[in-house]
């Protein structure tokens, strides 16, 4: 089975076609676990849940299940673009280290192509998640602001800059593309069984035993379904730890990247000081804007910045801050991640 990322023999259009659909499939199985991880990492949101379990059940109670897909049309409407460029980024990336397609890369070449895309990936991950941020962090049970009005909204008030605001925080996150196809790639090839053998059996060009693809050899076929059923284990499990050291690694950054991405910056002017202090207007249940719209980083924001905000989260908050919302990430990150390379695989086989 082609290996999401590391098969330099799979097309462009594959990759972007097969990326495409895991990230749909993957990104409808974690939704909810993402709604809860930005509850209990946004600055407004987060004073409202101890924990997990208890953003759930509040979220469900007080905005009923939708609560839990607020902002879901936002990265489904860039999931089709965005994932398909992940793994067709990589694919090319792949490409472009290796001297010869038909060989096995390294898992360092496979790190680097996957922070490489991750980078330019970025491009279009933080606006998309930017929008989704704004909605998911809207606790009202009123008319929720769709994706489209808040990007118009977004446009209007800070232009192109305040669509892209946390970019730096977004590229340093997803850089750990690298570190995520090399875990996958790496999983698989340990988990890899031995190759069935009988003694003297010729071999097909790829190296596989001839038996394995005689349909009329009982033996052949036993094996056959054997390593079949192997193949899909291995792959679940790989997706799975993945998703997990994905996350581990870059989790911190992703803390910061939503505080950055929950306020508009504005430039410093003498109104700064007087109209937003900076504990009336970062307290929890301040109101100076909407959440769709954001509050409004001036001169005196601890978030302004991505090193502000990593000081500002540091000296409050303590190192606790930066990993909250870690549970039903890693929680996420399994059936997620399983979903997604799960899908990927399936749709490379159809389409060879």
């Amino acid at each position: 089975m082609a290996s999401a990322g590391q098969d330099a023999s799979i097309g462009p259009i594959t990759d972007f076609v097969a990326g495409t659909v895991g990230g749909m499939v993957g990104l409808a199985v974690g939704f909810p676990f993402d709604t809860i991880k930005v509850r209990l990492q946004h600055p407004e949101t987060t004073s409202r849940y101890r924990n997990s379990m208890t953003a759930l059940a509040k979220i469900i109670r007080e905005e009923r299940v939708a609560g839990l897909f607020k902002g879901i049309s936002s990265p489904m409407a860039g999931c089709a673009f965005l994932n398909g460029l992940v793994f067709a980024g990589s694919g090319f990336f792949m490409r472009a280290q290796m001297q010869d397609p038909s060989g096995e890369p390294t898992l360092t070449q496979i790190a680097v192509a996957g922070a490489g895309t991750g980078a330019l990936a970025s491009l279009i991950a933080t606006p998309t998640e930017l929008v989704k941020i704004r909605q998911q962090a809207n606790t009202s049970t009123g008319a929720q602001p769709s994706a489209w009005s808040v990007a118009k909204d977004l446009w209007r008030s800070h232009g192109l800059r305040g669509l892209y605001r946390g970019i730096s925080s977004t590229a340093m996150r997803d850089m750990s593309y690298g570190t995520y196809f090399a875990t996958y790639e790496g999983m698989q090839r340990l988990l890899a069984p031995a190759r069935p053998e009988r003694r003297n059996a010729p071999v097909t060009e790829d190296g596989r035993p001839v038996f394995l693809t005689q349909p009329s050899d009982a033996e052949g076929k036993d094996l056959q379904k054997e390593t079949e059923a192997q193949r899909w284990g291995r792959l679940m499990i790989a997706g799975g730890v993945a998703g997990i050291a994905g996350w581990v690694f870059t989790f911190h950054l992703d803390s910061i990247k939503t505080r950055v991405q929950s306020v508009n910056y504005s430039p410093p002017t003498h109104h700064s000081h007087s109209s937003y202090p900076l504990l009336n207007t970062y307290a929890p249940g301040v109101h100076a804007m909407t959440l769709a719209r954001g509050y409004s980083a001036t001169a005196s924001s601890p978030y302004r910045t991505t090193w502000s905000t990593m000081m500002y989260m540091y000296r409050i908050e303590g190192l606790r801050s930066f990993w909250k919302g870690l549970c039903p990430t890693i929680v996420r990150a399994i059936p997620v991640n399983m979903a997604t390379f799960g899908a990927y695989e399936m749709v490379v086989q159809m389409m060879r």
